[in-house]
C-alpha cells in the first residue's frame, strides 16, 4: 500500500467516493426477538448488530445502581472472523475496554436515565465485519436499537468519523468523511464525533493516529459533524418505516381477530 494515494487525480477516493460522500448504509430494527430491542446495521462492508435489555431491575450488583438514574452498560466486541485476520480475544483486550467505556460515556449523555431511577440499561454491540469507523457504526446501530427498545433518548446520537487527505501538487490537504479501513491504515489522523444534531450538541470527540495541524481541526470537525447529521437523516428515515411497518402489521392483526 506503499505507492497508494487516498485521493486520485480525479479527486475520487479509493472506494470511488468523492470525499463528502458517505458509504452506503443499511438498517433494520426489530431482528431479534429475545432483546427488548434490536438492529442490523451495514455502513459500507462495516456490518453490526446490537441488543438492548432493560430499563431492568438491578438484582446481583447493588454497587451498580443509582437511586436518581439508570445505570448504562456498554459492552463491545468484535467477532473473531470480523478482519481478515482472525482475532483471538474477540473481547476483553484494553481497546474493547476503552470502547466500553466511551460508549457508556456517549448513551448516559443521550439516555433520558433520569426517567429510570434504581435501574439498569444493557447495550451489546457485535461487530460482525470490520471495514473502517467502527465505533461510528456501534453507535448509530445501538441508537436504533435503543429506539426499538422505546428507551427515550434526547436526540438521535449518531456518529462519524473524518480524516485528511494529505496535499498533492500544492493543492490544500482535503476533509474527507466516513472513513474506510485502507484510509484508516494509511496513517493520517481520523477524528470521530459523536453528535445529538438537533440540539446541535457534541458527546464525544476523539482524535487517533498522526497528528491533526490546528489550522486542519475546524475542516475535518466540521466534515464530521456534517457526516452525523448525514447520518441522523438516514436513521430517521429507518425508524419511521420500522414504525409504520409495525402499524400496519397491527391493523392486519386486528382485522384478523375481528374476522
Amino acid at each position: 500500500m506503499a505507492g497508494l494515494q487516498l485521493l486520485s487525480e480525479y479527486g475520487l477516493r479509493v472506494d470511488g467516493r468523492r470525499p463528502n460522500e458517505l458509504r452506503q448504509i443499511r438498517c433494520k430494527m426489530g431482528v431479534f426477538s429475545q432483546p427488548d430491542g434490536s438492529a442490523y446495521l451495514e455502513q459500507g462492508n462495516t456490518k453490526v448488530l446490537a441488543a438492548v435489555y432493560g430499563p431492568h431491575e438491578v438484582r446481583l450488583n447493588r454497587s451498580k445502581t443509582h437511586h436518581d438514574r439508570a445505570y448504562i452498560n456498554c459492552q463491545f466486541s468484535m467477532a473473531v472472523f470480523s478482519t481478515s485476520e482472525r482475532k483471538r480475544r474477540p473481547r476483553g483486550d484494553r481497546k474493547s475496554q476503552e470502547m466500553d467505556m466511551n460508549l457508556n460515556q456517549i448513551f448516559e449523555s443521550a439516555i433520558r436515565t433520569e426517567l429510570y431511577p434504581r435501574s439498569r440499561i444493557d447495550i451489546y454491540l457485535e461487530v460482525l465485519q470490520a471495514d473502517g469507523s467502527n465505533f461510528s457504526a456501534c453507535v448509530n446501530a445501538a441508537t436504533l436499537a435503543l429506539i426499538d427498545a422505546g428507551i427515550p433518548l434526547k436526540d438521535y446520537v449518531c456518529s462519524c468519523t473524518s480524516t485528511l487527505a494529505p496535499s498533492q501538487g500544492g493543492a490544500p490537504p482535503t476533509p474527507m468523511v466516513d472513513v474506510n479501513h485502507v484510509e484508516e491504515t494509511l496513517g493520517g489522523p481520523g477524528l470521530n464525533m459523536s453528535t445529538l444534531p438537533r440540539l446541535d450538541s457534541v458527546v464525544h470527540l476523539e482524535l487517533s493516529g498522526t497528528r491533526l495541524h490546528l489550522s486542519h481541526i475546524d475542516p475535518v470537525a466540521e466534515k464530521a459533524s456534517t457526516g452525523a447529521a448525514d447520518i441522523m437523516a438516514v436513521l430517521d428515515k429507518a425508524v419511521r418505516g420500522h414504525v409504520a411497518q409495525c402499524l400496519h402489521a397491527r391493523e392486519l392483526s386486528g382485522q384478523g381477530a375481528d374476522a
